[in-house]
């Protein structure tokens, strides 16, 4: 998944209605953490049911990760979105297998 430790992603939702942005050392631990915090009300990510990832990048130093994180944080929507369509431009739900990125088949 790259050679830094770090990663700045954008989870979603599925019906792509809400955008959430963190910062972590596992994206895959991270994911699931979101996954089972789902409908969870004490959260962001939970309250909005924001565990589809959709972009994210990778970073070796954690102050430039954070720094990224806030960047993106303070972004529009249209913007944010128009970061998201630069790798992927179908917003299709990205998935880690074994350590890898894929695309998930049915996105939709």
């Amino acid at each position: 998944m790259g050679k830094g430790n770090y990663y700045v992603y954008i989870t979603t939702n599925p019906g792509k209605s809400v955008l959430y942005t963190g910062v972590t050392n596992d994206l895959k631990v991270r994911l699931l953490q979101h996954y089972q915090n789902r409908g969870n009300k004490k959260t962001f990510s939970g309250r909005y049911y924001c565990y589809k990832l959709l972009n994210f990048e990778t970073y070796s130093d954690i102050n430039q990760a954070i720094a990224r994180e806030k960047e993106i944080k303070d972004m529009s929507r249209e913007r944010k979105e128009e970061l998201i369509a630069i790798k992927n431009p179908k917003w299709n739900f990205l998935v880690v297998q074994d350590d890898r990125l894929e695309s998930q088949k049915d996105s939709s």
